[in-house]
């Protein structure tokens, strides 16, 4: 496959004086050296753009994001035609997948959506605009919202579309951002930029985008000096290193996550072949790379219908997506990985006789169901390796995800008709932010409480007019 060159950055009314390359899949990305100079210079433009910026209606701001995301919706636009090309060369995604999720990210970023999210967070969005009466009302009181006076975004590399999100939900509070682009993922969110560009230049210049490596000491603290609030994606490392950064200064986390599922008993006789599809699609959206991808399913056993029968079900439906949704590149390192996992399992399985583990494969690596009667969690290596384990009741899987309970973000629950609250509470206590369906799993609606928190009013600050 040949190489391709995409600029990686979005940098209205700066001119980078120095390029860098960086290799990622089949792609070379080429980005401006980052200097204290460059970010000072980005940082001027976004304060006068977010002036602008905040004297402007909101439902302005909605169209314009709903017409940048109409051009990356639209198979037949420039635009949507080279993020296919680029996302898939640079995360290795098949064509398949790539167009699976830019329809699905597309789609949260259209006016119905964002009008819903607003709504559901501030009541009345017009408290963007201006004062509006206080909730109650009784005594003349009006409040209004506002947003960052620049916002530093720090992006992670597993999934293309989380970046978009997050700049749109600044956008949506009329808060210009500096972003720093993930080594992973530098695509989709300069593409994002440059739509908008082209339906509200005025707006896109309250964006300033790039990719900088890590260890860019002077970047790094002239951008986290010049903004109010600092926003974080990524490992532990990452998120600690800001927290120190950012002292003084608001900081929205959103650090490493994963997600499990839980099938109950009656779901399990209800019908055994859909419930595997579901849980196929789950596993193999985004390659399993998301927060919202399940590492392992714990199977409520019932007489006639147990967790193995489940996992021959799951691994035909995984070879029935494979041709569906084809898994994507991986690297020679995480090839290792999978081969290694394997092998241990089958080793477990045979030193445990025809009761132990077992192992069911795809051609080559492309997919991998581990059958473990040994319900302790533990974490996939992703590329569509998911482990089953049966258990007597689901109330013990629940005890066996405490000791990583701070960093489960969604529980799939299947069936469960009798005591489908008392596990989603048990759940919660635990630390999980959403409990939902398989078929869902993937795919948080707009409006979710994002690990959590209510990701429109954990960026604005509220002030009370009073008479």
């Amino acid at each position: 496959m040949t190489r391709s060159i995409f600029d990686a950055w979005h940098l209205p009314g700066v001119e980078p004086d120095r390029l860098a390359t960086l290799e990622i899949g089949q792609l070379t990305c080429r980005y401006p050296e980052p200097t204290p100079e460059l970010i000072g210079a980005s940082v001027q433009v976004l304060r006068e753009s977010g002036r602008a910026l905040r004297e402007r209606p909101v439902a302005e701001l909605v169209r314009a994001i709903d017409g940048a995301a109409a051009r990356l919706a639209d198979p037949a636009d420039p635009l949507r035609v080279e993020a296919g090309q680029r996302v898939g060369a640079a995360t290795g995604y098949s064509d398949a997948m790539t167009r699976l999720v830019l329809d699905r990210m597309a789609a949260d970023w259209r006016a119905d959506p964002l009008q819903r999210l607003l709504a559901a967070e501030l009541g009345d969005p017009g408290v963007l605009d201006g004062f509006r009466p206080a909730a109650d009302g009784t005594d003349g009181r009006r409040t209004r919202a506002y947003g960052p006076a620049l916002a530093f975004q720090v992006f992670a590399g597993n999934v293309p579309g989380v970046a978009v999100t997050s700049l749109v939900r600044a956008l949506l509070v009329k808060a210009p951002s500096l972003g720093k682009l993930a080594s992973g993922q530098p695509v989709l969110p300069v593409l994002f930029a440059r739509a908008l560009e082209s339906v509200d230049p005025e707006a896109a210049r309250a964006l300033a985008i790039t990719y900088w490596p890590g260890g860019s000491e002077d970047a790094e603290w002239r951008a986290v000096e010049a903004a109010d609030t600092v926003v974080v994606y990524g490992g532990e490392e990452a998120v600690a290193a800001y927290r120190d950064r950012a002292a003084g200064r608001r900081l929205v986390v959103h650090g490493p996550r994963f997600s499990v599922g839980l099938i109950a008993a009656d779901a399990l006789r209800d019908d055994l072949p859909t419930l595997a599809r579901d849980v196929a699609q789950a596993v193999a959206t985004f390659d399993q790379h998301g927060c919202v991808s399940p590492h392992a399913i714990w199977v409520e056993e019932t007489p006639g219908a147990t967790a193995a029968d489940f996992a021959e079900a799951l691994a035909d439906a995984l070879a029935e997506t494979e041709s569906e949704l084809p898994r994507g590149r991986v690297s020679t390192a995480e090839a290792s990985a999978i081969q290694q996992e394997r092998a241990a399992a089958e080793l477990k399985g045979h030193a445990a006789g025809a009761s132990g583990t077992r192992v069911l494969t795809g051609q080559g690596t492309r997919w991998t169901v581990v059958y473990d009667p040994e319900p302790a969690l533990r974490p996939s290596c992703l590329n569509r390796f998911v482990r089953v384990h049966p258990i007597p009741d689901l109330a013990d899987a629940v005890d066996l995800l405490a000791p990583a309970g701070g960093q489960l973000q969604s529980v799939a629950l299947a069936g469960g008709r009798d005591t489908r609250d008392r596990l989603a509470h048990r759940l919660a206590t635990l630390g999980a932010t959403r409990i939902t369906t398989f078929q869902h799993l993937p795919w948080p609606p707009p409006d979710w409480h994002h690990d959590g928190q209510e990701p429109i009013r954990e960026l604005v600050r509220w002030v009370d007019l009073e008479t």
